[in-house]
């Protein structure tokens, strides 16, 4: 079996831990600018030429204030594109792996989320990712919907990256502390979909279907922010002051609670979240010359 494993949406967190993550097999891992799955054209001509085994779909409109005002490039990208890449990949005869969010369900649920409640988003981003997800399990038989929360990495834009830029300017925060979830690095959800990658391509066998992936334990981003400033050099002086989402009003409402349940993957794949303490340690590393 040819086992190369096209990646879309290098340009993004995920995307680049996956093209800079070891793994068995060949990953080639593009950017927007020449795999862009809003264009079917765009597909059709990497399929072409890399020939893919597997696809992962990290590729996503993820600016979730934004969205409220730009619903056509949500919509676009989170829902059309996974249409596009998912007729593709149904013509190819392969499986495609995406990469979901949190942000489907609505947050009023006590406890943890597990891959069969129903999703309820409030906001324009959640809702385009809902239905990216129904428009894969529609076409595509062989598929796995990854979801995943609170993603952070050295790159891109997170709540690392704003925290320590932020602390560089004011000795004071004010953070929310009243949205409950798990904080996962990009580089562990990488390595979870390169798992269930590699197990297809080895002829394991894969349990096809929804799963939920994130790192351990539960935070809110309050409690988030004080792990930030503790573990970074020089950062120990910056107070962080716990405030009500009601008094930091933004246009695209969070769910309150949006911890997920890893049971599924851990049981069927043995994949083991890790502690997102951890993982901040090794992105604090990585950007330790930025500060």
């Amino acid at each position: 079996m040819n086992g190369t494993i096209l990646v879309s949406g290098a340009d993004g967190q995920v995307g680049q831990a996956l093209g800079e993550a070891h793994c068995a097999h060949e990953v080639i891992a593009l950017g927007r600018a020449r795999f862009d799955i809003a264009d079917p054209g765009s597909i059709a001509n990497i399929f072409a030429e890399t020939d893919p085994a597997l696809v992962i779909n990290a590729a996503a409109y993820t600016q979730v204030d934004r969205a409220e005002q730009e619903s056509g490039r949500a919509f676009a990208v989170n829902r059309d594109g996974v249409e596009n890449l998912a007729l593709v990949c149904r013509e190819a005869g392969i499986p495609m792996l995406h990469l979901s969010t949190d942000y489907v369900f609505d947050g009023r649920k006590r406890g943890a989320y597990g891959e069969d409640d129903p999703v309820s988003p409030l906001g324009v981003y959640g809702k385009s990712k809902a239905e990216g997800e129904a428009v894969l399990r529609r076409i595509l038989e062989r598929h796995v919907v990854l979801r995943t929360s609170w993603v952070f990495s050295p790159v891109g834009a997170n709540f690392v990256r704003t925290m320590l830029r932020l602390g560089r300017e004011r000795d004071e925060l004010a953070v929310v502390d009243d949205q409950h979830g798990c904080p996962t690095s990009a580089a562990s959800i990488a390595g979870a979909l390169l798992e269930i990658a590699g197990r297809h391509l080895r002829g394991d066998g894969v349990s096809w279907g929804t799963y939920h992936f994130r790192n351990r334990p539960e935070t809110t981003w309050h409690g988030f922010a004080r792990e930030i400033f503790a573990r970074a050099p020089g950062y120990d002086n910056v107070a962080v002051r716990p405030i009500a989402t009601r008094e930091y009003p933004s246009p695209a409402p969070r769910p309150a609670n949006s911890v997920l349940d890893c049971g599924k993957l851990e049981t069927e794949f043995g994949i083991d979240p890790p502690d997102w303490r951890d993982e901040l340690d090794r992105v604090l590393a990585a950007l330790s010359n930025t500060w």
